[in-house]
């Protein structure tokens, strides 16, 4: 499924832990590694340059971007083929142009990032990427939990039922087949779309109908799952959904969170492009965020 694996760097901690990661995912597929720094001209020169930088400056910040490639190339095991480039301009543009330019399957970035001359801020330039990516995009922060780069032995998909969230679960499967990993779907009943105060008690029997729902959401795709070969569980919380996927990533010793980035609203729905924003922020185990913006339809 990923034959070709984009590797964008600053140079932080993040982005080589990101490219660890991308390296270890390019041996399972036997994919290309692509490693990309790109000089933002738009911090660079101030913020009345216009972008337009003096030719030493650049020379300086073009010599300082290959360090850095060279830095993670070096860092990295890709076991097989590895591209480099170095591009100037704004960031997001010029990694979306280079997913486009080379067939890109998959994306692997740091969530944080260095600032500063000849450094963008490496969240908000992922956070924009992730979603403006029409491929999956592996986000890392540079935690004790995200050490582990050549296993990934539980899984975490969770899901709101919506079509948008079920685009994470083939690429999940992917990863997980080719990591021989057991992968938890959750359902998060959102009881912060159906509580209206703090003196409001939910009725037990729309808990318990919210709660059904889950299961049959859950269980679908557990079978789809199933079905590719992949050992699954499956789990029915009531609660916040960014924080309970959190709470039960830790607790379940999960190595890699598989989620759509938009997804329902209303019973029992969570707003999965935000609540996969928070995860991406916040988890200390890899996530994968699957855009599926270009998806129509919703699954009952």
């Amino acid at each position: 499924m990923f034959s070709s694996i984009l590797v964008p760097t600053d140079g932080s901690e993040h982005a080589t832990r990101a490219a660890e990661h991308g390296a270890a995912l390019a041996r399972a597929f036997n994919a290309t590694l692509h490693v990309i720094a790109v000089i933002d001209t738009r911090t660079a020169g101030g913020p009345f340059s216009g972008g337009d930088l003096d030719d030493e400056t650049l020379d300086r910040m073009t010599a300082d971007a290959d360090e850095t490639v060279t830095a993670v190339t070096d860092a990295v095991d890709a076991a097989g083929a590895v591209q480099t480039t170095i591009r100037t301009g704004n960031p997001v543009d010029e990694i979306c142009t280079y997913r486009d330019d080379h067939d890109i399957d998959l994306i692997a970035m740091g969530t944080h990032g260095r600032t500063g001359v000849g450094r963008y801020l490496a969240g908000s330039v992922t956070e924009s990427v992730v979603r403006q990516a029409d491929v999956p995009v592996f986000t890392v922060r540079a935690t004790e939990q995200s050490r582990e780069t050549d296993s990934y032995d539980d899984i975490l998909v969770p899901t709101d039922g919506s079509t948008s969230a079920t685009a994470a679960v083939e690429p999940a499967c992917e990863i997980a087949a080719q990591f021989d990993s057991r992968v938890h779907v959750l359902n998060v009943v959102n009881l912060s779309n159906v509580a209206t105060g703090s003196e409001y008690t939910l009725p037990k029997d729309l808990i318990e109908t919210l709660e059904s729902q889950g299961e049959t959401v859950t269980e679908r795709i557990a079978a789809q799952v199933r079905a590719s070969g992949v050992e699954t569980v499956t789990q029915v919380v009531d609660g916040f959904p960014a924080a309970d996927i959190l709470d039960y990533a830790e607790e379940n010793h999960i190595d890699l969170i598989a989620m759509g980035t938009t997804g329902r609203t209303g019973l029992n729905r969570f707003i999965m492009g935000s609540t996969t924003e928070r995860v991406i922020r916040h988890a200390d185990m890899p996530v994968l965020a699957v855009n599926a913006r270009d998806q129509h339809g919703d699954e009952a």
